[in-house]
């Protein structure tokens, strides 16, 4: 694999195909754990590992099963990696597995991790198909960390709330306060924040997108009018 296509991958999957804010898939744990920081981290990283672990997987044994049991096999290699992690968690972030409730074994019927496997890992070496895994498991992550942190000030005018639930008990003391009073806005950490919050950046990369297209169109000359001809 040519560093060229290693970061056309990596573009792909950060921005310019973004699961979260492109292919807006995924959206019901996306928009319902989001409300702090740590939550949107915490599964986050829950995610990712589910895809490399999954990408990685179905490109290695991609030669040893019949095209006609694919589906069925990509989803018993999810559903096995995202029940071990799910129990991991239960025994060592049990607080945080708390937190997240039923929407960490919920990763299993994300969009992006059937995808990923049928579009891209089934037909990829294991090298590719790791990239392509990191490269939309972190652009997800980071739509679920910028959403978290934004409605956590927002609603309640914090930051890195409950560190300690992914961290351990030396981060009981991470909490930064944001706003001068005490409470936020209610509807921030509510199921209406979430969407709100999701639009305003899916209209931000939209802007950001179609910026450099509006300055070309601002600064091409204007065309010289026709010379009349005599009839």
């Amino acid at each position: 694999m040519t560093k060229t296509e290693t970061n056309r991958i990596w573009r792909d999957g950060l921005w310019d195909n973004n699961p979260g804010l492109v292919q807006l898939l995924g959206l019901c744990p996306l928009l319902a754990v989001s409300n702090t920081a740590v939550n949107g981290l915490g599964l986050g990283l829950a995610t990712l590992l589910v895809l490399v672990v999954s990408n990685g997987l179905v490109s290695l044994l991609r030669s040893a099963w019949r095209p006609e049991i694919r589906i069925p096999a990509f989803v018993l290699i999810i559903a096995s990696t995202v029940t071990a992690i799910d129990l991991a968690m239960q025994a060592w972030l049990h607080e945080l597995s708390r937190t997240l409730g039923i929407f960490v074994p919920l990763i299993v019927t994300n969009c992006t991790i059937l995808a990923r496997a049928e579009a891209f890992a089934s037909k990829q070496p294991a090298g590719a198909a790791l990239h392509d895994a990191l490269a939309q498991g972190t652009g997800f992550a980071a739509v679920l960390i910028v959403l978290g942190a934004g409605r956590e000030i927002v609603g309640q005018g914090t930051l890195l709330a409950g560190a300690d639930m992914l961290f351990g008990e030396a981060a009981a003391s991470w909490t930064i306060p944001m706003l001068p009073f005490d409470s936020g806005l209610l509807l921030a950490v509510l199921p209406p924040g979430a969407f709100i919050g999701l639009g305003l950046l899916v209209a931000l990369r939209q802007y950001l997108v179609s910026r450099p297209q509006r300055a070309g169109v601002a600064s091409s000359p204007a065309p010289m009018p026709s010379t009349p001809t005599a009839s």
